[in-house]
């Protein structure tokens, strides 16, 4: 009798010991197997407080594990089980359910991505933000100054404080703790430009550099010609003449501007026409780049005080207005071949017009 005991114990211990196997064995593949994504990536959304045994029960039934109770066991294994992090999931064709955990675990959600560009204005930033599909669109219809009260700046002017870059976010983000992002992000930005600004400049603080990188980033998209178009600037502003910046002129036209800006144009009476009015704009007039603030905060040396457009993109920089004059006259009036601007290509400071100097001109 105790032998078949003994026997029939032997036997357990040998089917218990198969069985083990072959569950260790099912378990690891399991764990190490692909999910059967079928060459696709998956989008997966992770509900707020989901529960591991919830998780492994939904990818059960979509089909993509057989074994729920190998998913929690192994979930508990990694430690993961209360480290759940709610949002929208992106797998690879390759995962497997342990990197499906990990990242799921690590909060590595899908980032969507949107550009703020250099030179925009804040209207058409305003634009892109309300036409992106993941944002959640808290502003609409709001005008720019209740938006920056909404961003905690009440009375603030919006022009120009939204960091040029692209933000990655994931869906669930509004459209203000975006906008806040790239506004927290100019000012960090500003300020540590202005605590290394070079010394002697005529700008008393960050937000005038603000304003007069605006200017410069409108007036040229040559890298090369920045600091010296922020020198040209500046040293109209240390002589007290008029900057003279046809970009002005066009952002205080607004919407009447029709692309062709004429010397009527210049005569107009707007606090952006620095045609007519002494110093700088009242604000920004688009998004500058780091490389306008810098260009700024860091002007080229020099004695230049006008500069004209070759219409290549680049400029002819001079140092009396008689040099400006033959530039213009070479450039504008008479044109130089293929290169000729069109009516209305801006000249940078003291635009000829009829009838005599410009103001501002010494």
């Amino acid at each position: 009798m105790r032998t078949l005991i003994y026997k029939l114990l032997g036997l357990l211990l040998l089917i218990g010991s198969f069985a083990f196997t072959w569950f260790y064995m099912d378990y690891q593949d399991f764990v190490g197997a692909p999910l059967p994504l079928h060459g696709q990536a998956l989008h997966y959304v992770v509900r707020p407080g989901t529960s591991l045994r919830g998780l492994a029960d939904t990818l059960t039934a979509r089909r993509l594990i057989e074994h729920p109770r190998y998913l929690v066991w192994l979930g508990r294994r990694m430690g993961v089980a209360q480290r759940l992090q709610a949002g929208e999931y992106e797998f690879p064709p390759g995962t497997t359910p342990r990197g499906l955990l990990s990242r799921i675990a690590e909060g590595r959600v899908v980032q969507y991505p949107l550009t703020i560009v250099d030179g925009w204005t804040f209207r058409r930033l305003m634009a892109a933000v309300e036409a992106s599909p993941v944002l959640i669109h808290t502003l609409r219809g709001l005008t720019p100054r209740r938006i920056m009260a909404r961003l905690g700046r009440p009375g603030q002017d919006p022009e120009g404080w939204f960091f040029p870059d692209t933000y990655r976010f994931p869906r669930g983000t509004s459209d203000l703790q975006f906008l806040a992002r790239a506004y927290h992000t100019m000012q960090r930005e500003l300020q540590a430009q202005w605590q290394a600004r070079a010394p002697g400049l005529p700008l008393k603080t960050p937000y005038q550099a603000l304003i007069l990188a605006s200017i410069v980033e409108k007036e040229t998209a040559v890298p090369a010609e920045r600091a010296e178009i922020a020198g040209v600037f500046e040293r109209r502003l240390e002589r007290g003449m008029r900057l003279q910046a046809d970009p002005t002129v066009i952002y205080g036209l607004g919407p009447e501007f029709n692309g062709d800006l004429t010397s009527r144009d210049l005569t107009r009476h707007t606090p952006y026409n620095t045609y007519r009015i002494d110093g700088l704009p009242p604000t920004p007039i688009a998004i500058p780049g780091l490389a306008s603030i810098r260009a700024v905060l860091h002007p080229a040396p020099g004695k230049a005080l006008y500069f004209v457009a070759r219409g290549d993109g680049t400029h002819v920089f001079s140092e009396t207005l008689a040099e400006h004059d033959r530039a213009v006259e070479r450039y504008l009036l008479r044109g130089a071949g293929d290169t000729r601007p069109r009516r209305g290509t801006k000249t940078g400071p003291a635009k000829r017009r009829r009838g005599g100097a410009p103001a501002g001109a010494p």
